[in-house]
């Protein structure tokens, strides 16, 4: 049975399945020599118990095999539906290694540091527009390119009454706002405070998940590995049960022991390598969409 391209979470469903076909060789095989008189029921019958076994997991692994394809279908933008089938999950390429000194301007391409960083922009130049508001907007030089009388130009904006700095066309800027003006800068200055601490924070935030990520991928793959080995170990050692049990030096206890230790193996390694895959994902999410600049 084949995995599904790109859909790490199924990895350890998909394998279930997979390893049922141990026990099914066993029954046919044990059946064949019923058949030929070098076998007893007894034989037959345990080598159908660890069969049962295998497949009362069946319908459960199928049942959360098919909603999380319906869940990436409607991910995508789709009807609820199977995914395409890729290679199976012994034949999917390994995932790949990650590279030494990856710099940490890397996550400058978060959303979530993206975001504070414009916030923390857009906080800065409210202080200047705060600061701006203080000063009358003015025209220092007449339409002929030359001076205003000054004296006259700010006698004019000193000795308004209305509320307004006014001198024609030239000046509009309010005057009496009962410390408003002042209050706003205020309020400017500890919003662009607050939107740095939020920056900083963001990338502490990044940098955490950034390492939580290699230690867990990092992990998983010593994990995977050495299940690996515990795999192969078990399936010599079934493999050379086999043997003696057809060879008439051992019983089919031996067998059926080994089987089964190497079923509960097999199941093991198929979580390690799916947990494997999705701190993979993790690490690409922490930094914003892998390693490649």
């Amino acid at each position: 049975m084949s995995t599904p391209t790109g859909c790490p979470s199924s990895v350890s469903q998909y394998a279930a399945l997979e390893a049922v076909t141990g026990p099914q060789d066993s029954v046919k095989l044990i059946s064949f020599r019923l058949d030929r008189g070098v076998a007893t029921k007894l034989d037959v019958l345990q080598a159908q118990q660890v069969l049962d076994t295998a497949n009362a997991q069946i319908p459960d692994l199928e049942r959360q095999i098919g909603q999380e394809e319906n869940a990436i279908s409607i991910l995508i933008g789709d009807y609820p539906q199977g995914v395409p089938r890729g290679r199976p999950l012994e034949e999917q390429s390994l995932p790949p290694e990650v590279p030494p000194g990856l710099p940490s301007a890397l996550l400058e391409r978060r959303p979530d540091i993206r975001e504070a960083e414009q916030t923390l922009i857009a906080a800065n130049a409210d202080i200047g527009v705060a600061k701006a508001s203080f000063f009358p907007q003015i025209s220092l030089t007449g339409s002929g390119g030359g001076a205003f009388g000054r004296s006259s130009l700010f006698s004019s904006l000193m000795n308004s009454q209305t509320g307004i700095w006014s001198y024609g066309v030239q000046v509009s800027q309010p005057v009496f706002t009962g410390g408003a003006l002042r209050g706003n800068l205020h309020l400017a200055e500890s919003q662009h405070q607050q939107a740095l601490i939020a920056y900083k924070r963001a990338i502490q935030h990044a940098f955490g998940d950034v390492s939580d990520a290699l230690i867990g991928f990092q992990k998983f793959h010593e994990v995977r590995v050495r299940q690996e080995q515990a795999v192969a170990d078990l399936e010599e050692s079934v493999r050379l049960s086999i043997m003696r049990y057809q060879g008439g030096t051992a019983t089919y206890l031996e067998v059926l022991d080994g089987q089964r230790s190497l079923f509960a193996a097999e199941l093991t390694l198929a979580e390690a390598r799916g947990n494997e895959y999705q701190s993979l994902v993790q690490l690409y999410r922490a930094l914003g969409g892998g390693w490649q600049t």
